[in-house]
């Protein structure tokens, strides 16, 4: 068994090709359905968010398993091998440990040491593990990650300043506005990122805020808690042009604002210009946006200058985390082959045990014949000793042979005789 972690993320691909690699909610069970059919795969889990698609997986060693594993993703996004290889990283066992708990501690992430991915890790494990094959060896690799990142949330800072890819997302509205006492901003979406943003914008004192969601009841709690008023999707095409400021992070697979809103919105505005920040994936703005004129668009990718300059005081709590992972990585990898000898502690316990009972079968079948007692327990000792040392006396006589003077002593103190 080998624990695999695959997959691409921001530092290796750029976002229109991440976009092409995600897996929707709608699509989880039957990609896991399809994944765990593969003959070599044993269990497995789909980390799947703006920045990542990470395939975890439990399998058995066979060759070509890369080429494998590369087109069954290629084949389920229909993409072209050659336009994910080169973009695509490959963890065995120690390093998918290691990379996992990187992972689930912001240690890999865009923003250094931000605190969503967590959530977001165990959103992964549940909804990859609800229905699907179990592998004690790949649940207990989740749920000590959930650990690791805790221990090193609790023991150094690497979650004291306040960067997200939301907080980056304000901090250009800022840069671009000086002021945001005066400024109307949209918000499409109502997940955990766009909360972020309207908290952030409260603090900032901005004037007014819209939210538009699908689901404009998911909304009311977020426009209550911050004083925004709600609307649906459909109502954005009419009230663009209100907006200054565009912050969309939604799960829709196609676009929500396409180029001819934006230039219809630009039209009633008279040119005033209009920021939009797009940090969905798939993205929710029509790329083709930024080409027009006042209409200035940023992507995940853009909002990496911003994140980088508030990384500074993360830099030392980092060293410290990495040292946390790599210990607790050494930790997990000598539990792990714990258990690969105990399966091997377990058929020998086994083995031990079964002529055991045979032996002590046929001695009482002996003695009910009438055979003498003392007799039959010296018999019983004597095969008993026999049967036992038997495969060891093998296993000396053949490292004699061999001249494995090295075998010998591991054998030697395997019987206590060292």
């Amino acid at each position: 068994m080998t624990l695999l972690a695959l997959g691409i993320n921001h530092k290796t691909a750029p976002v229109s090709l991440r976009e092409r690699v995600t897996f929707s909610s709608d699509v989880l069970d039957c990609a896991l359905d399809s994944l765990l059919s593969q003959p070599m795969v044993q269990g497995g889990v789909v980390l799947s968010t703006c920045n990542r698609t990470e395939l975890y997986l439990s399998v058995e060693q066979q060759e070509n398993l890369r080429e494998t594993l590369m087109r069954w993703l290629c084949d389920f996004h229909g993409l072209n091998e050659q336009d994910v290889r080169n973009s695509l990283y490959w963890h065995e066992d120690n390093d998918a440990v290691s990379h996992l708990m990187r992972v689930a501690s912001g240690l890999d992430s865009m923003v250094l040491g931000e605190p969503q991915i967590l959530g977001q890790v165990k959103k992964a494990f549940a909804d990859s593990t609800r229905g699907h094959l179990h592998v004690s060896e790949l649940e207990r690799m989740f749920q000590k990650s959930f650990s690791v990142a805790k221990r090193i949330r609790t023991e150094t800072e690497i979650g004291a300043s306040a960067v997200s890819v939301a907080f980056a997302a304000c901090t250009l509205a800022r840069q671009i506005f000086e002021s945001l006492s005066e400024v109307t901003v949209l918000l499409i979406g109502a997940g955990e990122t766009i909360e972020l943003v309207a908290r952030h914008l409260r603090e900032h004192n901005v004037s007014r805020m819209i939210i538009a969601n699908r689901t404009q009841a998911r909304a009311r709690a977020l426009a209550d808690e911050v004083g925004a008023e709600v609307i649906g999707l459909g109502d954005i095409n009419e009230r663009l042009q209100e907006a200054d400021i565009i912050i969309s992070s939604t799960a829709s697979p196609l676009p929500i604002v396409g180029k001819g809103m934006v230039e219809r919105a630009l039209k009633a505005r008279r040119n005033q210009p209009m920021l939009l920040v797009d940090i969905a994936v798939p993205r929710d703005v029509e790329p083709e946006v930024g080409k027009l004129a006042n209409a200035y668009l940023y992507g995940v990718d853009d909002l990496q200058a911003i994140i980088q300059h508030n990384m500074a005081q993360r830099q030392a709590a980092a060293v410290q985390a990495e040292t946390i992972v790599a210990q607790e990585t050494r930790e997990f990898m000598a539990w792990l082959r714990a258990q690969s000898v105990n399966e091997t502690i377990r058929d020998y316990r086994s083995q031990a045990e079964q002529i055991r009972d045979d032996l002590l079968s046929k001695a009482r079948a002996t003695l009910q014949q009438g055979a003498d007692a003392e007799s039959v327990l010296q018999e019983l000792s004597w095969k008993l000793t026999n049967k036992l040392i038997h495969a060891p006396t093998k296993s000396l006589q053949q490292a004699a042979r061999d001249g494995d003077d090295e075998r010998l002593h591991i054998l030697r103190n395997s019987l206590g005789l060292d």
